[in-house]
């Protein structure tokens, strides 16, 4: 809908061509290009005379949801689940949006922001917006922007500035010159461009991975330079910041009230446990936080997530390379055990030997590279980030586990641990391939099997080198089992767009496999190709666990099941502590609370538990005792007990705080009357569904046939207009549900395709050079139907109300589509409520003819009667005004104080149209 003036200019237009009833006033808008997301509409005015008949009745209750859609309703290209509404209207509460959205991986936290900030714009709250997120996501995030609210924004960072500052003129910066922005929070968080972004971005900022710019105690310097980034915008009292993130507790307090201190600085110093029930209330409002379980029937509508089949894969060392462990796990003992010095040089052995037995049990591509580099003391290869920062898959593995903060120092080795270090390399070179790597072996068997049974896998991997080895020996081995099988590598060695160019193009292939790093463990969406996750690499952070397995297990995955099992070594000790203490304890919380738990706060001690669990006992290495009988081993029962205590207290810190921010507040009947009055005035998917079937067959022409998942159209009969919406081939699946299944075409009520066979529907029914017997749809139809029993007048109205606050100067104009009918004369005021109109028009059909004569007859007859029905017609609209103004009120409870009053009804309400069914006798 316009802005109430551009509106009201309209109205004022419209009536003053001098009020003649024998005419029909039409009046929309429609979505022109991306300028139409600054504010300017097209106006259309067609006219036809009233008493136009024809005898065809096709898809009247269908063509007014599509009517309502079209003129009414913000531009969302999806139909948001009834869920997905809580932040919104906690948004529209606040006078200045401060929320920390932190559902679940896989709720929907990207389209509960761009709900947001569409309905902030249509309601002139704001005129720009940014999102500031990790450099790999920024695509991803312009397609969402782009896909889901009709806004073409712009990509801020390192390779787009020159290009972006060549196109402005003036002395304006690219922050106030783009209305609509995705940025790189590694490229804006620089201190030459902080201070500029953080005084002129735009009025709404949408923060997205936020636990990224948390600040913990002993923080990088990076993480720093984040967080000071996202505090100077929120430091302005106007702005409104959204903050997304679906791991907002890492299990470190201090992290965590760094970013609740974002929302308002009084939230940072409280203390979640202690606080009183007014600071807890008072939070409430700024954060929200769901479960899955508390998502998937909200106000009766079904949200289905696939079922997660989850376990473990065992594979055993073969001989030779177990030989090469035990040399390197004697070798980590001893550096551990004559370390010396101080704490901090002992956490640096304990950390490097824990890299090198991670690194070799890897692959032997990985231990190579890994002992290669600290036999030369290199420094270790950096992640593709804009300012060289690592990020994600160092070879090493320190960076993303090790303590924020803490200084990794190259250990200076003597030339006797030189040699040894040396002649390890030498031996894992000989232990390429599934003979000598059995976890290599293992993984095939593995995928072989779920790419038979129909899944399509991701394997991650911790290292670059091992990615890149598992690629090049995994393609031979599944092709020499199946068929036409597609394996693809992708790390953070490619650029942004090319990682994703080749995972969109890996998707198009019948069977695939992806291998991956870390770097595509976050943000990115992989549900729509890709449906089971192969661990092949044991992550030591839950968190990372959740993260990964969750880019397939989200809403939106089509398949019903996916998998996701982790591959560990029998015989590897760090493997077994780490996946029966840590990973195994987690999954058991998670199956019976549904909470993933995040690491606990100390993970400092708990790695230092497992280093020595491992590396200080002679024991360590006989992987049997460890993998069933782990309380045997003195010091790995004791780390098992440190690490469970410390799990299980960060299960219920997590569950009580979920219990305070799940918004229970917010009661599904407070508000469900009015969302579903809403789907059903905008066109639920049903509507949908039998408006673009049922006008493509019955009157287009256009062939389609019902499938088991959807639907199959033959492009052949469409028209120039609307076959570039659809996919340039023969025939098209197409789907009116979400999740889409697999393969097919998702057609909401704001595709393209949709709304432009809705205008081709409308033009058609106004065009003044139809010819007899063309197929279009009927604004006046008479016809004989066994759906009455007396003769039934059904009236389409247009209705116009003009609802303003009470006290203040906002003014709100509603305008809408209703059905309304009588039964017989109008003098009998036998009056049809809107759910019967709405009901006949969507069941009625002609049962037998009348010739053109006596339609016109009727008709003419009918359109007489009318004057006299004029006070009923200003009753129904002065109800319906009463009936929004209560909506508004309702409203008004969750968003502000602010009370409306009816200032009037546009009255006479305009006839639409006009459909008289008569009796079979």
């Amino acid at each position: 809908m316009g802005s109430a003036d551009s509106i009201a200019a309209n109205i004022e237009e419209g009536y003053g061509r001098g009020g003649s009833r024998e005419y029909v006033q039409f009046l929309g808008y429609a979505r022109g290009s991306a300028q139409e997301t600054r504010g300017r509409f097209q106006r259309l005015v067609h006219w036809l005379p009233s008493h136009a008949v024809t005898a065809r009745v096709a898809l009247c209750d269908e063509i007014i949801a599509m009517l309502t859609a079209t003129i009414n309703t913000p531009k969302l290209s999806f139909r948001p689940r009834a869920y997905q509404m809580v932040p919104l209207i906690m948004a529209l509460r606040q006078q200045t949006v401060r929320l920390l959205i932190a559902d679940d991986v896989g709720v929907g936290k990207t389209i509960e922001a761009l709900i947001i900030a569409r309905e902030m714009l249509e309601r002139r709250t704001v005129r720009r917006f940014s999102v500031v997120c990790l450099p790999h996501l920024c695509e991803q995030w312009q397609e969402e922007i782009r896909d889901k609210i009709g806004i073409e924004a712009v990509i801020i960072r390192s390779n787009t500035q020159a290009r972006l500052d060549r196109e402005i003129f003036g002395d304006v910066s690219v922050y106030q010159h783009y209305p609509f922005q995705v940025l790189s929070v590694d490229y804006v968080k620089q201190p030459g461009r902080r201070d500029v972004f953080a005084s002129q971005c735009p009025e709404l900022v949408i923060v997205d991975e936020a636990h990224t710019c948390a600040r913990p105690t002993g923080a990088s310097q990076s993480q720093h330079l984040r967080h000071d980034l996202v505090r100077r915008v929120a430091e302005v009292a106007r702005r409104h910041v959204l903050l997304l993130t679906a791991t907002p507790h890492s299990g470190k307090p201090e992290e965590f009230q760094s970013l609740l201190g974002l929302l308002h600085p009084d939230f940072e110093p409280l203390d979640l446990p202690a606080a009183t029930p007014e600071q807890r209330k008072r939070l409430a409002g700024h954060f929200v936080q769901r479960r899955r379980g508390d998502v998937l029937k909200w106000m009766g509508e079904d949200t289905p997530f696939p079922v997660r089949d989850s376990g473990e894969i065992a594979y055993p060392l073969a001989p030779a390379y177990d030989a090469v462990f035990q040399r390197l796990l004697n070798f980590a003992s001893r550096l551990v055990k004559e370390s010396g010095g101080t704490a901090h040089t002992a956490r640096v052995h304990y950390w490097t030997a824990l890299g090198l037995l991670r690194g070799v049990m890897s692959s032997p591509a990985a231990g190579m590279e890994m002992l290669s580099r600290r036999i030369a003391l290199d420094p270790l290869p950096v992640d593709d980030a804009d300012d060289g920062t690592p990020v994600h898959d160092t070879p090493d593995g320190y960076m993303t586990d090790a303590t924020p903060g803490e200084t990794l120092d190259q250990v200076p080795w003597s030339e006797s641990q030189r040699r040894i270090l040396s002649e390890l390399c030498r031996s894992l070179a000989a232990l390429s391939g599934p003979k000598s790597d059995l976890k290599l072996a293992a993984a095939a068997d593995t995928l072989i099997a779920w790419i038979k049974d129909g899944f399509q896998p991701v394997v991650f991997c911790r290292y670059l080198a091992t990615a890149r080895y598992v690629g090049e020996q995994l393609r031979p081995l599944i092709a020499a089992k199946i068929k036409d099988v597609q394996v693809e590598v992708v790390t953070s060695e490619d650029p942004d767009e090319i990682r994703r160019e080749r995972v969109a193009e890996l998707g198009k292939a019948t069977r695939r496999v992806l291998i991956a790093t870390d770097c595509l463990s976050e943000g990115i969406n992989l549900q729509e190709s890709f449906t089971a996750v192969l661990h092949y690499d044991l992550p030591w952070n839950p968190n990372r666990l959740e993260q990964r397995e969750g880019r397939v297990d989200r809403f939106g995955q089509p398949a019903p099941t996916v998998k996701a099992f982790l591959l560990y070594g029998q015989d590897n000790p760090v493997d077994g502590i780490v996946l029966r203490v840590i990973l195994d304890k987690v999954r058991e919380i998670r199956r019976a609370t549904g909470i993933t738990v995040p690491f606990p706060e100390d993970s400092r001690s708990i790695i230092d538990s497992i280093a020595q669990a491992v590396l200080m006992n002679p024991k360590a290495g006989k992987g049997e005792q460890l993998e069933f009988d782990l309380g045997s081993v003195d010091e790995v029962a004791a780390a098992k007990t440190r690490i469970t205590h410390r799990i299980e207290e960060a299960a219920s810190r997590e569950t009580a705080t979920r219990s305070m921010f799940a918004q229970h507040a917010i009661k599904a009947s407070e508000i469900e009357a009015d969302l579903a009055e809403n789907a059903a005035a905008i066109g639920d998917t049903p509507a949908v569904e039998r408006f673009v079937t049922g006008t493509l067959t019955e009157l287009l022409g256009v062939q389609v046939q019902r499938k088991d998942k959807g639907f199959l159209i033959h492009t052949t009969n469409l028209s120039e207009k609307l076959r570039p919406h659809l996919p340039q081939s023969a025939t098209v699946l197409v789907s009116f549900h979400s999740p889409t299944p697999a393969g097919h075409v998702y057609l909401g009520r704001n595709h393209p395709f949709v709304e432009q066979l809705c205008q081709h529907v409308m033009a058609r029914a106004l065009d003044h050079q139809t010819q007899p017997g063309e197929q279009f749809a009927a604004r006046a139809a008479v016809m004989r139907s066994s759906a009455v029993n007396s003769k039934t007048t059904l009236l389409l109205f247009r209705c116009r109300d003009v609802i303003a606050e009470k006290s203040g100067h906002v003014r709100i104009v509603a305008e809408e589509m209703l059905v309304w009918g009588y039964r017989g004369s109008p003098e009998a005021k036998d009056f049809l409520a809107s759910d019967e109109a709405h009901a006949l028009l969507d069941t009625a059909r002609p049962s037998t003819a009348l010739s053109p004569q006596s339609q016109a007859n009727f008709l003419t007859n009918e359109l007489s009667l009318l004057p006299a029905l004029r006070a009923d017609f200003d009753k129904v609209a002065e109800h319906r005004c009463q009936q929004l103004v209560a909506a508004h009120e309702r409203y008004s409870r969750f968003f502000s104080q602010a009370a409306f009053e009816v200032v009037y009804p546009v009255l006479p309400m305009d006839v639409m149209g006009i459909y008289v069914l008569l009796p079979e006798s």
